[in-house]
């Protein structure tokens, strides 16, 4: 039985790290669109999964929902050409994602913020407005709230927030408020971190839309809270 294609994969992405130059890409640009191509596919097929209990999906994508593995370095100090990972955001909005979604990280260990691969759902780097409104709507309705992130299963695969958090109590509230550690936030969302294994077994597009689904309680709190606010459409992008 020939082995599953994301063995491949990670060993690509492993090589690309060890020799991030145009020249050694060049000449394996043949297996990166092979690799490209199968992967594309499990994210078409993981969208559709997932469009079963998000029907806002089905106007999405591979194609919209990917990033490119070539890195933007104008503004990084970092000029490696090539990322060592592939990834997707995947939401009403394709990439663009103005509101909470959910995203896939698929690379070698500790190249993200979080320290690898795995699936995340939440709202990332939110402006200071849209943190503000969030922050009264949880505070507003925290019985829904922590109901939401205190599910059991939930908190099987997404036990804890990831992203910054203030070292103090924003301004505005009680230093002493029930909810300080929830205010602190400046990101809301959660991550079930995924090592290399998790991805090479076939089935892991399966898992990973069941796992995604755990997260819709959250983001669409969020969503839905943001826009009794104001309503969000594709014109505000």
């Amino acid at each position: 039985m020939a082995q599953y294609y994301t063995y491949q994969l990670f060993d690509f992405l492993h090589r690309v790290a060890a020799n991030n130059n145009r020249e050694w890409f060049h000449a394996h640009k043949s297996e990166y669109d092979e690799l490209r191509a199968l992967w594309m596919e499990d994210l078409d097929r993981l969208i559709s999964l997932m469009t079963a209990w998000e029907p806002q999906l089905a106007s999405q994508s591979a194609k919209s929902c990917a990033y490119r593995f070539y890195r933007d370095t104008r503004f990084s100090l970092d000029k490696s050409p090539y990322k060592t990972f592939f990834s997707a955001a995947i939401s009403p909005w394709g990439r663009k994602l103005p509101r909470a979604g959910f995203y896939l990280h698929m690379g070698i260990d500790e190249e993200n913020l979080w320290g690898g691969s795995g699936l995340y759902g939440g709202l990332w780097c939110p402006d200071t407005s849209t943190l503000r409104k969030l922050r009264h709507a949880i505070v507003d309705n925290i019985e829904e709230f922590e109901e939401i992130i205190n599910n059991p299963e939930f908190l099987k695969y997404y036990p804890s927030w990831i992203g910054d958090s203030l070292k103090n109590v924003p301004k505005e509230w009680n230093k002493e408020h029930p909810q300080a550690e929830l205010l602190k936030l400046k990101e809301y969302g959660r991550l079930n971190s995924c090592k290399e294994a998790f991805f090479r077994n076939p089935a892991w597009v399966e898992i990973a839309a069941h796992r995604f689904s755990l997260l819709k309680p959250l983001v669409d709190f969020i969503n839905y809270s943001l826009d009794e606010e104001e309503p969000f459409t594709l014109k505000n992008i």
